[in-house]
């Protein structure tokens, strides 16, 4: 028996094939973030006054609360899938990689929550 074929012996070694999933992630999330950001700052421009009562109350309306909560949802998602690759490329320890991950996870969570939180609340009008 020998070696047997060249394919035979790097069949196995190549990418697990996960990686184009993530790119596919990136670029529909930076392509969601440019049409939310180009709505938000129309928005912005459209507005007559930016003083916090006029931007409290537009921010009170459905379709504005919305869009406002699907361009946070994206961006956070978008920077975590970005440090992830990061993080990946860099951190070369596996118990390092592993804390590195996990913290980046928790603070885009959180960081979504908190916004999403924020946006409800002056959509739900509290004060």
């Amino acid at each position: 028996m020998g070696n047997g074929t060249s394919i035979g012996r790097v069949r196995g070694l190549g990418p697990a094939h996960h990686g184009a999933h993530h790119w596919l992630l990136q670029r529909f999330t930076a392509v969601g973030n440019l049409l939310l950001v180009l709505w938000f700052v129309a928005s912005l421009v459209m507005m007559q006054d930016l003083g916090y009562a006029a931007v409290r109350e537009w921010l009170s309306k459905p379709l504005s609360a919305t869009a406002m909560a699907l361009l946070l949802v994206s961006t956070f998602w978008h920077a975590r899938l970005g440090l992830q690759v990061l993080v990946e490329d860099y951190v070369h320890t596996p118990g390092n990689k592993f804390a590195a991950l996990l913290l980046l996870n928790f603070a885009a969570l959180g960081g979504a929550a908190f916004s999403i939180f924020c946006v409800v609340r002056i959509a739900l009008g509290a004060a």
